[in-house]
């Protein structure tokens, strides 16, 4: 049956600062456990623990920056441009410059707190 999704849920975020999380497709706007998408706003300076997630994440930056910081490398993501990470890789996300970033992210598996193992600071 088709949905039609008037808009999002406003989602609690973990980090440094508050991100503002829209949720439009996931656990809790919309009940679905096989995909979320979720449009991001990230001040600067926030930074989230590390990760090691149990599902693949797919970022794409529509405005200002996003570090991804891995186990070999640290990727600079601008706008524009977009990033895929893997489940079971461990993983940091983070927005160090001025102005931030804003960025839509597609997790598959959806999203949920318990599948996404943050480390504790």
């Amino acid at each position: 049956m088709a949905i039609h999704i008037k808009k999002p849920s406003r989602i609690k975020s973990a980090g440094n600062k508050v991100k503002i999380i829209d949720e439009f497709i996931g656990h809790v706007n919309s009940g679905t456990s096989e995909v979320s998408v979720a449009k991001m706003q990230s001040p600067a300076g926030w930074e989230e623990p590390a990760q090691t997630p149990e599902f693949d994440e797919y970022t794409i930056v529509l405005k200002g920056c996003v570090h991804i910081k891995t186990a070999e490398n640290i990727f600079v993501i601008r706008a524009g441009e977009a990033f895929i990470s893997r489940k079971g890789e461990k993983i940091q996300y983070s927005t160090p410059e001025p102005g931030g970033a804003e960025y839509i992210a597609v997790c598959l598996p959806a999203f949920s707190l318990d599948s996404v193992n943050r480390e504790e600071k």
